[in-house]
C-alpha cells in the first residue's frame, strides 16, 4: 500500500511538472481585410508540430519548449514569424497576401491573383465561406454573389449547374484545378457534375475577371476561375461530416491527415457520398467523391506532391425545357419534368448522366536558389460515361404516351409490353434507351520557371503540353424488354441486332494537341507593380470516324489540322497610400477554332473539314480602384471585351445536297461596371454588397454573303444574319448583392445573403435571324431576388470541435425563371425555359478529431 501511494505521488509530482512546463500560445488570424482565415498552420521552427486555426482564426498552440520560433501561414498569403520566451496570447495577426507563398500548391506562382499588386478585377472565396454557403447548392452557385457571374442549376439535375461570367458561356471562361486547365479540349465546356465533391476538397476559389492573372496559354474571354485543393494539413487529424436536406439529401463524408512526419511525408485523404430524390421530378442522384494527397518533402530545395481525385455519379436529368403555360398546367408545378417515367414502379429517368472524371498530378517544386526555382506537373486525366436519351423507329410516338394527362411520368411498362410482344415475333425494341457516350484520355506537363533578375524585376517563363484523346460513341442502355434493338449505321458491320453495351449509330475518336510557351515580366518596386506577358500555342485536330467508313479506307482517318494562337497582355498595379490603389490592364489575343470549327459535319468528307478556320480575336481593356482601411474593403472596376469574328457555324440544303459553313464576322461587345465592398460594421458585423451592370450586345449584321462550293460556284441564297444591336442572351446583365454575416455569441453566426438578378434575355441562336425583325430583342424574363439564410454553431463536443450548420435557400420560395430559350415570338408564350429552385434546406454536422 505504502509502495501505492509512493508511486501516486510521484505520477503526480511528473504531471504537474509537465504541466507547468507546457508554454500556451495563443492568437487569432486574419486576411488583409481583417476577415478570420480558418485553416491556416501555425508550427513550431524546426519541427513537426503545429495546429490549425477553427473556423473564427483563432488558435491554441501548446508545445512543451520553453522558448523559440513558431511560423504562420496560409496559401497565397506572406509567413510571419513570432518569437516566444513564455506563455502569450499573440493577438490579431494579419497575414499579407503573397504570390511566393504559393509556389508550392500551384503550378504558377501567380495563378492566383494579389490583392493591391495583381491588376485584375478579382473576387476570392475561402473555404470556410464555402462550405457555410454551399449546403446543397450546385458549387458554382457559391460564386453567384460575385460581379459579373451568372450561375444557375440548368435543368436542376444533380451537378448540371452552369456559370457565365460577363456574358460568356463557360466555352469562354478558363476554369483552372491547381493550376491544370479542365475545359474539355474539343469544346471547352465544362461539366460541373464531374467535379461535384470538389467543394469537400477546396482550400480556396478566386474568379479572376477579364485578363485575368493566369500566364498558362489559355485564352478566356469572360475570365478565369481558378481552384486550389487542400494539399497537406500540418496537423494530424481529421474530420466527419453528415448532412441531410430536402427530398431525401443526404451526405456523408471523412477526412483524414497523418500530419507533417518525421520522415517528411504527410498524407490527406477524403471521401464521401451524397445521394437524394431530387428537387425536380425525376432527378434522383447519387454521388461519390474522393481525394487523396501524399507530399514529401526531400532536403531543404525539393518537394514532391502527388494528388488525385474524381467524383464518380450518376442522376437524372431534366434535358428538355418547357412552356411557362405547361408548368402552370401540371400537378408539380415548377418541378415538373417531362424526361422520366415509371417502370416496374420504379423512378426511372429518360434523360440520364452517369460520369467519372478522375485528374490525377505528380507535382515537383525545386528552390534552384534564393533567386530561381522551377514548378512542374505531370497530370493525367480519365474519363468515362455520358448521358441516356431515346431510340428506336417508334421513340417519338411511344415516349409520349403517359400515365394520364401530359404532365404525368411516361409509361415505361407500356414500351416493356410492347417489346416483348416484338420479341415473340422475332422483332427488336420499337422504342428502347441508348446512352450517348463521351469517354476521354488525357495527358500533360506544364512547367514554370521563374528568376529574380534584380530586386526589382523577376522573369517567369514556361511550357504547357497537352494530349487529348475523345472517344464518341452511342450505345445500347436499356432494351425496356426487349430482345435486340436493331442497327444499320456502321458500314463494317451492318445490320446487326444488339445488345445492352453493344455501340450504335457512331462511333469516332477525336485527337486533339496542344503545344504552349508563355513568358512573362514583372516589375514591383514601392507602390508599383507591372507586368508584361505573350504566349503561343499551337492547336491541332484530328478526326477518326469507325462507322461511315470501311476499316480499308483512308478517309477513316483524317489528316491532322493545326492553328496558331496567340496573345499579349499587361497591366500595371499603383497605390496611392496606403488606402487607395489603382490599376489598369490591356489585351488581345486570337484563340484558335474548336473541333467543331474544323469538322463542320459528322463526317471525314474534304468538302466538310474547314482547314483555314479562322482565328477568334478578342480586345479586352480594364481600368478599377481600389480602397482599404480597417474597416472598409470597396473596388470599381470598368471593362471593355470586343469579340470578332466570333466561331459560328450553320447548315442548309441547295440542289438537294447539304452544305455546312463558318461564317466569319460575327461580333459582339461586352461592357460594364462592377462594385463588390466588405465592411466590417464591429467586431461581430460584417456587410458585403455588389453591383454589376453590363451591357452586351451583337454589334452587326451579316448581309447578302454568298456560299461557294468548292468549284467556286454559287449555291443556295445570300447569307444574310440580322442582329445588330440585340442582347446578348442566356445571362442577367444586371445583378446586384448584400449580405450580413453576425456573430451572435461564441462560435455562433448568422449569415443572411440577398442575390438580385435582372436584364436577363433569352438564350437564342444566331442563325435564326435570318429575316430582318428590327430591333425586336430576344425575351427578357422577369427579374427577380433571392434571400439565403443560414446559422453555423460551434461548441465542444467531449474534446471534439463541432459544427452545427443549418442553410435554407429561396427563404421566401419565390417562383423565378432561371433559364429561358427565345421563341419565333420574342416573348413569354413561346419562350422555353427551365424554372430554378423554390425553397431548400440543409442541415449538417462536422466533428473535427
Amino acid at each position: 500500500m505504502r509502495n501505492f501511494k509512493n508511486w501516486l505521488v510521484m505520477v503526480m509530482l511528473f504531471s504537474t511538472a509537465v504541466i507547468l512546463g507546457q508554454t500556451k500560445l495563443t492568437g487569432k488570424v486574419v486576411d488583409e481585410t481583417n476577415q478570420p482565415l480558418p485553416g491556416a498552420s501555425v508550427i513550431l521552427k524546426g519541427a513537426t508540430s503545429g495546429v490549425s486555426t477553427n473556423f473564427d482564426g483563432n488558435f491554441i498552440f501548446e508545445t512543451s519548449v520553453s522558448n523559440g520560433t513558431i511560423l504562420v501561414s496560409f496559401v497565397g498569403y506572406e509567413t510571419k514569424t513570432f518569437t516566444f520566451t513564455k506563455s502569450i496570447n499573440l493577438g490579431t495577426i494579419a497575414l499579407k497576401p503573397s504570390a511566393e507563398s504559393l509556389d508550392e500548391i500551384v503550378i504558377t506562382a501567380t495563378s492566383f491573383a494579389i490583392d493591391r499588386k495583381t491588376p485584375v478585377a478579382v473576387s476570392t472565396v475561402k473555404a470556410d465561406i464555402i462550405e457555410n454557403k454551399l449546403g446543397s447548392q450546385e458549387f458554382p452557385e457559391i460564386l453567384k454573389s460575385t460581379p459579373g457571374v451568372y450561375a444557375t442549376k440548368s435543368g436542376g439535375g444533380f451537378g448540371d449547374s452552369r456559370i457565365n461570367l460577363r456574358g460568356f458561356e463557360s466555352s469562354n471562361v478558363a476554369v483552372m484545378i491547381n493550376g491544370v486547365p479542365v475545359n474539355d479540349m474539343e469544346n471547352g465546356w465544362v461539366y460541373w457534375s464531374n467535379w461535384a465533391g470538389l467543394a469537400d476538397v477546396t482550400s480556396a476559389m478566386q474568379v479572376q475577371r477579364g485578363l485575368g492573372a493566369s500566364k498558362v496559354a489559355v485564352p478566356s474571354i469572360g475570365g478565369t476561375i481558378n481552384i486550389l485543393s487542400k494539399t497537406t494539413d500540418i496537423e494530424k487529424g481529421g474530420n466527419v461530416l453528415v448532412g441531410v436536406g430536402n427530398d431525401g439529401y443526404q451526405k456523408y463524408g471523412v477526412t483524414v491527415s497523418t500530419g507533417l512526419l518525421d520522415n517528411g511525408f504527410a498524407v490527406t485523404a477524403s471521401g464521401a457520398k451524397t445521394s437524394g430524390n431530387g428537387y425536380v421530378d425525376g432527378t434522383e442522384f447519387e454521388g461519390y467523391n474522393y481525394f487523396i494527397n501524399i507530399s514529401k518533402e526531400i532536403g531543404k530545395n525539393h518537394k514532391l506532391s502527388f494528388t488525385s481525385f474524381g467524383a464518380p455519379q450518376i442522376h437524372g436529368q431534366r434535358q428538355n425545357r418547357s412552356s411557362i403555360e405547361t408548368y402552370r398546367n401540371a400537378e408539380s408545378g415548377i418541378k415538373f419534368n417531362p424526361d422520366w417515367g415509371i417502370k416496374n414502379g420504379q423512378v426511372t429517368s429518360i434523360e440520364n448522366n452517369f460520369y467519372h472524371k478522375s485528374q490525377t498530378s505528380l507535382n515537383h517544386y525545386w528552390t534552384i536558389s534564393d533567386k530561381s526555382n522551377l514548378s512542374t506537373a505531370l497530370y493525367a486525366s480519365w474519363g468515362t460515361g455520358g448521358g441516356s436519351g431515346t431510340a428506336g423507329d417508334d421513340a417519338s410516338t411511344l415516349f409520349n404516351v403517359r400515365l394520364g394527362a401530359d404532365d404525368q411520368p411516361v409509361d415505361l411498362d407500356n414500351i416493356v409490353e410492347i417489346n416483348k410482344e416484338r420479341g415473340t415475333q422475332g422483332l427488336g425494341s420499337a422504342a428502347y434507351l441508348r446512352a450517348s457516350r463521351n469517354d476521354h484520355e488525357w495527358y500533360g506537363i506544364l512547367s514554370t520557371f521563374k528568376t529574380d533578375l534584380n530586386d526589382n524585376l523577376a522573369l517567369v517563363a514556361g511550357l504547357d503540353l497537352r494530349t487529348y484523346t475523345g472517344k464518341h460513341f452511342s450505345e445500347v442502355y436499356d432494351l425496356l424488354g426487349g430482345s435486340f434493338a436493331y442497327d444499320d449505321n456502321d458500314v463494317n458491320n451492318p445490320d446487326r441486332a444488339l445488345q445492352v453495351g453493344d455501340k450504335r449509330d457512331y462511333w469516332n475518336d477525336g485527337e486533339v494537341g496542344w503545344q504552349g510557351l508563355f513568358t512573362q515580366l514583372e516589375y514591383n518596386k514601392d507602390n508599383l507593380s507591372s507586368f508584361i506577358s505573350a504566349s503561343v500555342s499551337n492547336s491541332s485536330f484530328k478526326r477518326v470516324d469507325y462507322f461511315n467508313y470501311l476499316d480499308s479506307d483512308p478517309n477513316q482517318e483524317t489528316d491532322k489540322y493545326s492553328f496558331i494562337g496567340y496573345g499579349v497582355k499587361g497591366g500595371v498595379n499603383y497605390n496611392l497610400d496606403d488606402n487607395h490603389n489603382v490599376f489598369a490592364n490591356i489585351g488581345y489575343f486570337e484563340k484558335a477554332g474548336g473541333f467543331d470549327a474544323v469538322f463542320l459535319a459528322f463526317d471525314n468528307e474534304a468538302e466538310n473539314i474547314n482547314e483555314d478556320a479562322e482565328n477568334q480575336k478578342i480586345f479586352s481593356a480594364e481600368i478599377g480602384y481600389g480602397f482599404r482601411n480597417e474597416n472598409l474593403s470597396l473596388n470599381v472596376n470598368l471593362y471593355r471585351t470586343q469579340w470578332d469574328d466570333r466561331t459560328f457555324t450553320d447548315n442548309f440544303s441547295a440542289n438537294d445536297e447539304d452544305y455546312f459553313v463558318n461564317l466569319l464576322g460575327v461580333n459582339a461587345l461586352h461592357q460594364g461596371i462592377e462594385l463588390d465592398a466588405v465592411y466590417k460594421a464591429s467586431d461581430k458585423l460584417t456587410l458585403t454588397g455588389m453591383v454589376s451592370i453590363g451591357d452586351w450586345s451583337w454589334t452587326n449584321n451579316i448581309e447578302n454573303v454568298q456560299v461557294y462550293n468548292e468549284s467556286q460556284e454559287a449555291v443556295g441564297d445570300p447569307y444574310n444574319l440580322y442582329i445588330k444591336g440585340l442582347k446578348v442572351g442566356d445571362a442577367a446583365q444586371t445583378t446586384a448583392a448584400l449580405g450580413l454575416n453576425y456573430e451572435l455569441m461564441d462560435k455562433t453566426f448568422f449569415t443572411i445573403d440577398y442575390n438580385y438578378f435582372g436584364d436577363y434575355y433569352a438564350d437564342f441562336e444566331p442563325n435564326n435571324r435570318t429575316t430582318d425583325t428590327g430591333t425586336t430583342q430576344p425575351w427578357k424574363a422577369p427579374e427577380y431576388g433571392l434571400f439565403d439564410a443560414s446559422i453555423r454553431y460551434g461548441f465542444k463536443f467531449g474534446e471534439f470541435d463541432t459544427t452545427l450548420t443549418a442553410r435554407m435557400n429561396n427563404v421566401f420560395n419565390t417562383e423565378y425563371i432561371a433559364d429561358a430559350t427565345d421563341g419565333s415570338g420574342h416573348n413569354a408564350s413561346s419562350a422555353s425555359v427551365w424554372y430554378g429552385y423554390g425553397r431548400t434546406f440543409n442541415i449538417s454536422a462536422k466533428l473535427k478529431f
